[in-house]
């Protein structure tokens, strides 16, 4: 039989608190280990109880759910953590995902999308309300780092084919394409990367180690 889920929950609604501890108790493989009503409160308890998962409110007084879970990462990395919240906003999403968050889910979210996500950040798996993925990837793509990573393996394919000077022909036979898709995939590139010229493709390729 697998092992019980340990949950602690951060809330500083006891409202909250209560609905989410009757739904995991009715559950065979969870166990409510503690409630707290904010940050500071839920690094303490996770150092002392050390459990499973962290169902942590984003908005929480004293210290906020983004900085508890930073703290807790760091203290007791094992511990995994759920944020909860009602808010769609990427900026919270973005925030708590970056410190260490393994899923997202949304206050109004189905008992059933709460146990899915428990249970899979329990295991180390990310879980996203449906909701709030758009939201995470259009801020992904306002905020990548690299602009090289916008684009997908087979994009990356073929600019570093045409920064090697090859027509949209050849890479269309080597890659057993249509011209139309090289064409396409090309169109793509330029967009993404917002460059206008052949030329423009070439220094960045060059730029990002795609040639010499």
């Amino acid at each position: 039989m697998a092992s019980t889920i340990k949950v602690l929950l951060a809330d500083d609604h006891a409202v909250v608190r209560t609905g989410f501890r009757h739904i995991l108790a009715s559950q065979w493989d969870m166990e409510v280990v503690g409630e707290v009503a904010d940050g500071l409160q839920a690094v303490e308890m996770t150092e002392n109880l050390r459990p499973d998962v962290v169902v942590m409110d984003v908005t929480m007084p004293g210290l906020n759910g983004i900085e508890a879970t930073r703290r807790i990462q760091s203290s007791a990395p094992r511990t995994k953590v759920l944020a909860l919240s009602m808010h769609k906003d990427a900026v919270y999403v973005r925030e708590i995902l970056r410190a260490g968050a393994r899923g997202y889910l949304l206050k109004d979210s189905s008992e059933a999308d709460f146990l899915k996500a428990v249970r899979s950040v329990s295991q180390g798996n990310g879980y996203l309300s449906p909701e709030v993925s758009h939201a995470v990837l259009d801020d992904y793509r306002k905020h990548v780092t690299n602009p090289i990573d916008l684009l997908s393996s087979r994009e990356r394919e073929v600019l570093q084919l045409i920064a090697e000077g090859q027509t949209n022909k050849d890479i269309a036979n080597r890659l057993s394409l249509s011209v139309y898709t090289v064409e396409a995939h090309r169109g793509r590139i330029m967009e993404k990367l917002n460059l206008h010229s052949t030329g423009e493709l070439v220094r960045f390729a060059m730029r990002n180690g795609l040639i010499d």
